[in-house]
């Protein structure tokens, strides 16, 4: 039986899901697409062979959508996501899971008196092969205890509306969840830095910025955020460990799109076959705590304790 899936948001993101499903998935079809944007909705809808829904309540309530892709404006993310949760129906939500941590908490709590996990998060570099390898050869010990983790993030031009606080909250949170996945651990605090300026930036936007988080067990992580590096998009990431290193290989690609073809494909799959083995509601909330410490940190210019709320069973 094909899962039908649909898809609130029909921009960059929406589409290219919608897309993906259609051509790259089996097992599943988009039944119908909803966005603020008549004329969107209705063109991806097109690509999909799906209806176009005006209300994207009622594209959650629609008996034909087995399952939600929440793809919208980050604002609307926890409005879409508790209506899912509500009408019992799996949601993968875009990241981030809501703008605030305690915004976040509200969708744990709905999960938590609903008795079940029905929320996944899209970061997809869980998925990537690159990072799924380092994660295999860290489990099996093949470097030891894990001391130093290096990461870049560089983008070629960073949209119109990008702001300071957003290198952290649309592009340094990729490392922060994938931090916490590849060592296992929270990260308990965040120290923020803005270097001199690249010229090509626009005016106002600290461009690029070092960020360092630090874990429970004492592993420092140091994040590079460069949005106009202009030459490509290059993500990098080194784990130092006390017998060795593991690094990705490098893949410079024209955007995060085309360098994560495959990841979000293995994303879409494994969601549309019910895997529980990507990212959660509750990483969905350590992800925005820990950038909530790095705005903090940003804003004073001194070291921020992430504050996290209790981990429940369900997120064990």
């Amino acid at each position: 039986m094909s899962v039908g899936v649909g898809v609130i948001g029909a921009g960059m993101m929406g589409t290219a899901h919608v897309v993906t499903l259609t051509n790259g998935v089996a097992g599943a079809h988009v039944a119908a697409v909803s966005d603020a944007d008549p004329a969107r909705a209705d063109a991806a809808a097109g690509a999909g062979g799906a209806r176009a829904i005006a209300d994207p309540h009622a594209l959650i309530a629609d008996p034909a959508v087995d399952a939600v892709v929440v793809a919208s404006f980050d604002t609307t993310h926890e409005e879409f996501v508790l209506a899912c949760i509500a009408a019992g129906k799996r949601v993968l939500c875009e990241k981030p899971l809501a703008t605030t941590a305690d915004a976040c908490l509200r969708v744990i709590d709905a999960e938590l008196a609903g008795g079940r996990r029905l929320v996944s998060l899209g970061f997809m570099r869980r998925y990537d092969p690159g990072y799924e390898s380092i994660k295999a050869r860290l489990d099996d010990g093949g470097i030891g205890a894990v001391l130093l983790v290096h990461c870049a993030h560089r983008n070629a031009v960073a949209p119109a509306i990008y702001t300071s606080e957003m290198l952290i909250t649309s592009s340094a949170v990729h490392e922060i969840d994938i931090a916490r996945w590849l060592l296992g651990e929270e990260i308990v605090g965040a120290t923020v830095r803005a270097p001199r300026r690249t010229s090509q930036a626009p005016d106002g936007l600290l461009d690029p910025q070092l960020v360092l988080l630090e874990t429970a067990s004492g592993v420092l992580i140091d994040v590079e955020v460069f949005v106009n590096a202009r030459y490509g998009y290059d993500i990098r990431c080194e784990l130092v460990g006390e017998t060795g290193t593991l690094r990705l290989d490098e893949q410079i690609a024209p955007d995060f799109r085309e360098r994560f073809e495959v990841a979000y494909r293995r994303e879409l799959d494994c969601w549309v076959r019910g895997l529980d083995d990507g990212a959660n509601a509750w990483d969905g909330y350590a992800a925005n705590a820990v950038a909530d410490a790095c705005l903090e940190s940003l804003a004073s210019g001194v070291r921020a304790e992430v504050r996290l709320a209790g981990r429940p069973a369900l997120y064990a």
